[in-house]
């Protein structure tokens, strides 16, 4: 993603996080995850459907790389299912998922869904049938998003375009016009690494965010959307229809779907760090998957998982003697724990990283000032680093 690593984010502003991030603070430091964006923007001035102005794009998750073609064990929970992840269904039901995840806005979600069944037909993923996961956010405010500008051969550069590496945040891929709080939104990422009697894992979180109120906003538990609430006038006090989140949890660590979908709630806890209330017309929608084992083809009963006796399919940790349930059940909590943090982390980069944008009928959406944020943070004794 080239010098995606030179955008600012939520520790370069001086906001003290919790926990600890993996090298790149961001979901591909779980190994094997890969990241790519297609992000449409053109055009200027009055609406024209079919035209523009296009504010738009997509994203492309893929748990095991573009050449990996194992599943990876997954599951979903929606916290206000007012939105859509089209192939959820089949996930709860499974427990699994076959090939790419993709993000983006709320009339692009059956493109997208149709381009990842032919990438999987043409690029041999194993199965009968494919029902890929995708999800959506409403960009309508900003974009011209009855014109559908997202096409097939944008899924596909966004899957070419994919990296292990540092990817960018922001105004790109699906979150290129997106709201959150009051300010403009996008995509944001940010890691945690879990460390417990000898073993290590990593939970890795990506958001494409569209949710929350400017009032509501809070970062480190300093009110700082009351604090900028008149920054950006008039734009302040835009209300866009929809307000939704989608948020992607990917790990290492060995979890069936019973306890990835325990994974999966857990980010609503750190929307609820930030100040979001959750609100009625908003789809917040998560998926978690965990990449410890090949597809469905390995139980996680070796040893060296470090849960014993945790396998796939049956027996959960009710079933376990009070030996056998400790160790793995503070795991867990850790596991739970981090992706808390790294779920508040992810969004507030999302915020930081976003730059001001002007869409459709020249309506502007600003970012949230950095300086205004710091003066913010230093107020309420906030503020760790940074000048």
């Amino acid at each position: 993603m080239g010098d995606a690593s030179a955008k600012p984010r939520g520790r370069d502003i001086g906001i003290p996080f919790e926990g600890d991030p993996g090298p790149l603070n961001a979901i591909t430091d779980v190994s094997g995850v890969e990241v790519g964006y297609t992000t449409l923007i053109r055009g200027e001035g009055a609406l024209r459907v079919g035209e523009g102005p296009v504010r738009t794009g997509v994203t492309v998750i893929l748990p095991r790389g573009r050449n990996d073609r194992e599943p990876v064990l997954c599951s979903y929970f929606a916290f206000n299912g007012m939105g859509e992840v089209a192939g959820a269904l089949a996930v709860a039901e499974s427990g699994r998922l076959s090939g790419p995840i993709g993000i983006t806005n709320t009339h692009s979600a059956g493109t997208v869904r149709d381009a990842l069944v032919a990438w999987s037909i043409r690029e041999g993923v194993p199965g009968f049938w494919h029902l890929p996961v995708v999800g959506e956010t409403f960009d309508g405010y900003l974009n011209d998003i009855d014109g559908m500008h997202v096409r097939e051969e944008h899924v596909f550069a966004a899957i070419d375009s994919a990296t292990s590496g540092y990817i960018a945040e922001g105004n790109v891929g699906g979150g290129t016009g997106m709201i959150m709080h009051g300010f403009k939104g996008g995509t944001g990422t940010a890691s945690r690494i879990v460390r417990h009697a000898d073993r290590e894992y990593r939970v890795g979180v990506l958001v494409q965010g569209n949710t929350g109120t400017r009032a509501e906003l809070r970062v480190a538990g300093a009110p700082v959307g009351m604090e900028l609430l008149d920054y950006g006038s008039p734009d302040r006090g835009h209300k866009p229809a929809t307000k939704s989140i989608i948020i992607v949890v990917a790990t290492d660590a060995p979890l069936d779907p019973h306890y990835l979908e325990r994974l999966a709630k857990r980010p609503v806890l750190g929307m609820g760090r930030l100040g979001n209330t959750g609100h009625d017309t908003s789809g917040d929608i998560f998926v978690a998957f965990s990449t410890a084992a090949p597809g469905t083809r390995e139980h996680l009963e070796e040893p060296e998982y470090g849960f014993p006796k945790l396998p796939l399919i049956g027996r959960g940790l009710g079933a376990m003697s009070d030996e056998e349930r400790n160790a793995p059940s503070l795991m867990l909590s850790l596991l739970f724990q981090a992706t808390v943090e790294a779920t508040e982390e992810a969004i507030v980069n999302a915020l930081v990283a976003a730059e001001d944008m002007r869409g459709r009928d020249d309506r502007l959406v600003v970012a949230i000032p950095h300086d205004g944020l710091r003066v913010a943070l230093r107020k309420y004794n906030r503020l760790v680093a940074g000048p």
